[in-house]
């Protein structure tokens, strides 16, 4: 899918290409932007989108850059020459949070570090998914690798051997406020590392830290003077789950242009309302965006030409139809929006105190997640309504009220085939379940560390329902798309257009066509896969070339 970044006014045509966020760094790139074996260098610059799909996704592999190893080097030398002076420093020589001011003989610093981590892995909950923990993973390691940490080379290079022999620790859902970053899940990451906790290795088995370590031949990290802050202050959770996220709705949002091709093709609307003039008269890049998709997807559409010129009586489709590049680029733009941010938290050295360029140790507050907190609700919210909107287009088409002609509910024999009546409900339901995650976590705010963290951002939170959200977006598109495939074989001798044709084709690869009533269950899976695959993105962009 072409990214989206300026649309030429007047114009409705997308120009030039994104500062940012799935370019890969990498070689062997595929066609949905990733690549499944090439190497991810990661140095003091940011990692991109890219790198995060394909080293959480793909098992690619992490290398340390040249610059890293001596930006690492320096700043560690900085936190060695600190550890001897009689001073305190916080971090190195201190206790944490509200002992903060507590110092530490120089004898038990170590103990101190591990104990940090040991503490701070409190978890509760599910278990997370894989991909989220290494998306995580690698972005602590791309933190460490800025140089401005103070931890040392060996274990930022024992940390990428966790990732590169495919140790997943176990983290658990409940843990973080999102401030000081992701503690929690970090600790968890990092409590591995110490060869403590339990993980999976790279088969999925379940076992001891100790034990995944000592088979891929790793060793266990005794940390010294600062690696435990390292290693668990940060945003890299919610940040990777954003990351992942914007990779989705990229594919996501096309497919919803796509769906709502095929309802309106199904529903015998009108494609004149996306003409690009009158997209022009009002300028949001992602309206334009998605008017454009629809003028091509609808191109070359027997159905649509079928009912045009003079004896066609309707004036105007309904909302969910004529308004579905406003909605759908309104989600865009807010993609867009989120993506710039994301870009900049990817360009960060999140750790407290930080090593700073010309050698000073500092506090700061840069660990407070709401840049990114916010930008996830905000996701969370276009998610929902692009999905409520994808269901009002699935219940028109099932209405015999409304659907210019159908059976009711697409039924075989009305009456005693129920037909597509129950998916409706189930695109209901989750429709209903997305605007309670719409809800956002980041106006909320709960005190901890004795009133020392007494404003937190509740940015995992944040993460965790925009997860289900997008799972929830692709299904409802699955839904819709498979009612509109129905609908359209049901218009026959009518046919749809060449990129609308070539989704109904991949969808009847594994679901079949009308006819009587059936188990539908795996046919909703296998469409809603097919979405969140990007296999319906990619049959439609075989007839209209890179949709945006």
């Amino acid at each position: 899918m072409q990214p989206l970044d300026t649309i030429l006014p007047g114009t409705g045509t997308p120009s030039g290409l994104p500062a940012s966020t799935d370019t890969a760094r990498t070689a062997n790139v595929s066609t949905d932007g990733v690549t499944a074996t090439a190497p991810v260098t990661v140095g003091t610059g940011p990692v991109s989108v890219a790198d995060v799909v394909n080293v959480a996704r793909h098992d690619a592999p992490v290398v340390i850059g040249d610059d890293a190893r001596a930006a690492v080097s320096a700043s560690r030398a900085t936190i060695e020459v600190l550890a001897t002076d009689a001073a305190p420093h916080y971090g190195i020589s201190t206790g944490f949070g509200a002992l903060a001011t507590t110092f530490i003989n120089a004898a038990d610093r170590t103990r101190l570090q591990q104990s940090l981590v040991r503490s701070h892995a409190a978890g509760s909950g599910a278990e997370v998914e894989r991909e989220t923990v290494r998306a995580l993973m690698l972005l602590r390691l791309s933190t460490l690798l800025t140089g401005r940490t103070g931890i040392r080379l060996s274990t930022a290079e024992a940390y990428a051997g966790l990732l590169n022999a495919g140790i997943t620790p176990i983290v658990r859902e409940y843990g973080s406020l999102g401030c000081s970053g992701d503690l929690a899940p970090l600790a968890h990451c990092a409590l591995a590392l110490l060869g403590e906790g339990t993980v999976r290795d790279h088969t999925g088995t379940e076992m001891p830290a100790a034990d995944a370590l000592a088979a891929a031949g790793l060793e266990p990290v005794l940390l010294a003077e600062k690696e435990g802050l390292a290693l668990i202050n940060g945003t890299d959770g919610m940040l990777g789950q954003l990351s992942l996220a914007l990779h989705d709705l990229h594919t996501l949002l096309a497919s919803a242009d796509i769906a709502a091709a095929m309802s309106i093709e199904a529903l015998l609307g009108t494609d004149a309302v996306f003409a690009a003039d009158l997209a022009s008269l009002r300028p949001q890049l992602g309206q334009q965006a998605s008017a454009t998709n629809l003028r091509h997807l609808l191109a070359d559409s027997s159905i649509v030409a079928s009912h045009k010129g003079p004896e066609c009586t309707r004036v105007q489709d309904a909302y969910s139809l004529r308004c579905a590049p406003q909605v759908h680029g309104a989600a865009r733009d807010t993609v867009d929006h989120a993506g710039r941010i994301a870009d900049r938290e990817l360009a960060s050295a999140i750790d407290n105190p930080v090593v700073t360029i010309d050698g000073r140790v500092e506090s700061n507050g840069n660990f407070h997640g709401a840049p990114v907190a916010y930008v996830l609700d905000f996701l969370a919210i276009a998610v929902a309504d692009v999905a409520s909107m994808s269901e009002r287009r699935t219940d028109r088409m099932l209405d015999p009220a409304r659907n210019n002609g159908l059976p009711a509910f697409l039924a075989h024999d009305v009456g005693v085939d129920s037909g597509l009546m129950i998916a409706q409900y189930t695109a209901a339901g989750i429709v209903s379940e997305l605007k309670r995650l719409a809800v956002p976590a980041s106006v909320d705010s709960i005190p901890s560390s004795a009133m020392q963290e007494d404003h937190v951002s509740m940015g995992w939170h944040a993460a965790r329902k925009l997860r289900t959200g997008i799972d929830g977006l692709a299904r409802v598109l699955g839904i819709e798309v498979m009612t509109a495939s129905r609908a359209l074989d049901l218009r026959a001798p009518l046919l749809p257009g060449p990129a609308t044709g070539a989704v109904l084709a991949e969808v009847r690869r594994d679901v079949a066509g009308p006819g009587p009533d059936r188990f539908l269950s795996p046919e909703i899976e296998s469409v809603a896969a097919s979405v969140r695959s990007g296999a319906v993105l990619a049959a439609a962009q075989s007839a209209t070339g890179d949709l945006y």
